[in-house]
């Protein structure tokens, strides 16, 4: 397949950003607080600055978490813009347990129309979005698009499980579970770190992901362009409302992210 220069772009920024952050696990980084509490790295800003560096060539403006972005005055004429989490994971990066992700995604009118995730560690990356399929492929095979894998919906489902962060855990969370096994029978239980849970979930390893603690855009808005492609979902858990983006306030609403295959079934379900 032959992917628009844009894509390109965004392809190219995301696989140099995550050899920029396992080169800092390697050597080793320095880490701190920012204002909200949460963890920043020198490898976060560093990613950041790459990736920004790559995409800024295309004139498409980006929301970036570890940069400066106006307020909404400015961003609601934007058509367009990028919405980039440059270090994704970033608690399970600083324990050292590989469970990080480089996020970009492309927002249109609000809705994500393209997604990429890697996972650095593995040298892998995992793109989709609207009418271009969803696709896996190796770092080593970004020239060559005929090794990419395409991933397709799968029509059945033989073990159904159910992923959730590692670091985030909430009482609401369980509760959740526990309405949805009332309903279907026991689940398997995934614990992991950033948004390689939405890899989990495009691929069939895992069937919903409830989050019911704090994300921001750059968190899911890549792994809602994949599974909007595949035929998944991510909802506000209140409304059921699929999420949108480039709003006001960029915190997310508490969401459940479901798999393709199992999209038709969750519908039926009373949580």
């Amino acid at each position: 397949m032959k992917l628009d220069k844009t894509y390109q772009l965004a392809l190219k920024a995301a696989i140099d950003a995550s050899n920029i952050l396992v080169e800092y696990c390697e050597r080793g980084f320095q880490a701190h607080n920012k204002a909200d509490g949460s963890p920043v790295t020198e490898a976060d800003l560093a990613s950041s600055k790459h990736i920004r560096a790559v995409l800024e060539g295309g004139g498409i403006p980006i929301v970036d978490e570890e940069s400066a972005y106006p307020d909404l005055s400015t961003r609601a004429s934007w058509e367009q813009n990028w919405c980039v989490d440059p270090l994704d994971g970033t608690k399970e990066f600083i324990k050292g347990n590989g469970e990080f992700a480089v996020n970009i995604a492309l927002i249109e009118e609000q809705k994500p129309i393209f997604g990429v995730i890697t996972h650095p560690m593995k040298k892998l990356l995992l793109f989709g979005g609207k009418a271009m399929g969803v696709h896996l492929l190796h770092f080593s095979e970004i020239d060559s698009p005929d090794l990419w894998k395409t991933i397709h919906r799968k029509n059945a489902i033989e073990n159904h499980s159910i992923i959730s962060s590692r670091s985030h855990l909430s009482g609401k969370t369980a509760h959740f579970v526990d309405q949805i096994e009332q309903q279907t029978g026991n689940w398997q239980k995934i614990n992991k770190g950033s948004a390689l849970k939405f890899i989990d979930l495009a691929l069939e390893n895992a069937q919903l992901y409830p989050r019911f603690a704090p994300t921001m855009e750059w968190d899911v808005a890549a792994g809602q362009a994949i599974l909007n492609e595949l035929g998944g979902k991510v909802i506000n858990a209140e409304t059921g409302e699929e999420l949108i983006y480039n709003k006001e306030n960029l915190l997310n609403p508490h969401f459940i992210a479901v798999s393709p295959a199992f999209q038709k079934s969750f519908e039926k379900l009373v949580w």
